[in-house]
């Protein structure tokens, strides 16, 4: 598994970065303090939990009406019914049997479907609502609540069956992820709210993940565990983690006020479209996309993320430039087939975030390197994570392909806005980045010095471009020590062309 910060990457061995203490300006109080929202959504954002549309009064021709009064009755039902069944929920509060492993096993082609005021409660005894691996399973207007998923595990689609289509549902307090995630799986227009670790976990054992949809939902309030204070460094929490994912529309979404990152892809994922989503207010970093290829961000409106953990960083006197758009260790990758060939970040609003965008490769990172937390995994480009070793590591093409390289990366056409009164800071909030840390370890490693650092900022064809920058913007390049002013962002660095920067804050 991944990591979210370029901390929890790193070995043991210290870096020469330089942390100055006390300079952020901010007073907080205490870590987690957060100023108040200063604006509210747009009318067309998805408002899915406050007003989920209803399912069907009756119940539809030929379908399987499941009795609320009568424990378990769902789930004998589904036992004693054949494949591509349609059930209807009564109106009430469902419930299983009180066995913690009592669960809704659906056949091929099966459809769920609940009346108005239809819930299916876990009590806080059953760890699953769905599970099993029969495919093409429909579940729509169903409230699922109250289940006590593991850590890492999911309430609805539990085993990550293939062909599920989640619409129109609220999937909300329970322990772990509200939902887990199989191939070709559709979610639309649910409320995926207070649960414990995600509001969907996009992971499947042992296989990748293709053709993801998740479009119009509002996702909110996840992370009620604080996962990452009680693992730190974990890396397992948000609004949503994708994970070894190929090919994702996440479009129109409303992703806010998570505990943690909005939208996290995770480990070799690949052709990802991110557009027309509303990111804000979450606590840390509204998108990460971390040691994975080939991606669209586009159109998307992302406002005041990351409050919480840029400033609990800033505030210990860290100088790393915590991203509210955050991409680690990735990048465009023509040899691996998607609707793109790079990661394009284009015609988005960021509005008073902690920070703008950064592009972070860390040099200790690599495939077999004991400092890669994904220490599983390799890149795509190299199956076998042992050749990543002297001496063949130190020549083409395993030099280039045993690294995640944060690479092809074309950020043009979007609107930066900061006014620092808004965030509550005077420095540490106002950075745009591309660095890289200087490689020591392991010591048989060919990434030492500042070799990455150079081929990230000058050499791997990341760019900004015609963007609009309003407010006190400063810009870090190579490494954490060298804070640029726009002229010499542009100048030295030879970024921004045909961008335009006004200084005052506000909009």
């Amino acid at each position: 598994m991944g990591t979210k910060w370029r901390h929890r990457a790193l070995p043991a061995a210290p870096l020469t970065l330089v942390l100055l203490a006390a300079v952020t300006g901010c007073d907080s109080g205490t870590p987690d303090a957060r100023p108040k929202p200063t604006a509210t959504p747009s009318a067309s954002v998805a408002r899915v939990c406050d007003k989920p549309a209803a399912g069907p009064a009756k119940a539809p021709a030929g379908a399987v009406t499941v009795d609320p009064a009568v424990a378990g009755d769902l789930a004998a039902k589904t036992r004693s019914s054949p494949p591509h069944t349609t059930f209807w929920l009564r109106p009430g509060k469902h419930r299983l049997d009180p066995d913690r492993y009592a669960q809704v096993v659906p056949k091929e082609g099966n459809t769920y479907l609940g009346a108005p005021g239809a819930v299916l409660d876990g009590r806080k005894t059953n760890q699953y609502a769905f599970g099993g691996t029969a495919d093409d399973v429909t579940v729509r207007h169903l409230t699922v609540q109250g289940f006590v998923a593991p850590h890492d595990e999911g309430v609805v689609n539990h085993d990550s069956a293939d062909g599920w289509v989640i619409e129109h549902s609220t999937i909300q307090d329970n322990s772990g992820a509200g939902l887990m995630a199989g191939a070709r799986q559709q979610v639309r227009a649910n409320c995926l709210r207070d649960n414990g670790q995600y509001g969907m976990n996009a992971y499947k054992a042992g296989d990748a993940i293709s053709d993801l949809v998740v479009e119009g939902n509002e996702i909110t309030g996840n992370n009620t565990g604080d996962w990452e204070r009680r693992r730190p460094g974990c890396g397992c929490t948000g609004g949503v983690k994708f994970w070894a994912v190929d090919g994702a529309d996440v479009r129109g979404n409303w992703v806010h006020d998570n505990r943690g990152t909005g939208l996290w892809a995770d480990t070799n994922n690949n052709d990802f479209r991110i557009e027309g989503n509303v990111l804000e207010e979450n606590d840390g970093a509204a998108l990460i996309y971390e040691t994975s290829y080939n991606a669209v961000v586009r159109d998307n409106t992302i406002r005041r993320n990351n409050w919480v953990e840029g400033r609990r960083y800033a505030d210990r006197g860290d100088t790393f430039p915590f991203a509210t758009v955050y991409i680690s260790e990735s990048g465009g990758e023509p040899r691996v087939r998607a609707r793109t060939d790079r990661i394009e970040i284009h015609r988005n609003v960021l509005e008073d975030n902690w920070s703008g965008i950064t592009l972070w490769e860390n040099a200790d990172r690599f495939c077999n390197s004991p400092a890669n937390t994904s220490s599983g995994d390799c890149t795509l480009l190299v199956k076998d994570k042992d050749r990543c070793a002297q001496p063949a590591i130190a020549t083409a093409p395993l030099y280039a392909d045993c690294r995640w390289r944060t690479q092809r990366v074309d950020i043009h056409d979007n609107r930066f806005v900061l006014d620092k009164s808004v965030v509550d800071c005077t420095a540490m909030c106002d950075r745009m980045a591309v660095l890289a840390n200087y490689g020591t370890y392991p010591d048989w490693s060919p990434y030492q010095g500042e070799r990455v650092s150079e081929a990230i900022t000058r050499e791997q064809h990341n760019r900004w471009r015609d963007n609009t920058y309003v407010g006190p913007w400063k810009f870090t390049a190579h490494d954490p020590s060298r804070v640029l002013d726009a002229v010499q962002w542009q100048g030295t660095y030879q970024q921004d062309a045909g961008s335009t920067f006004r200084a005052q804050g506000g909009g």
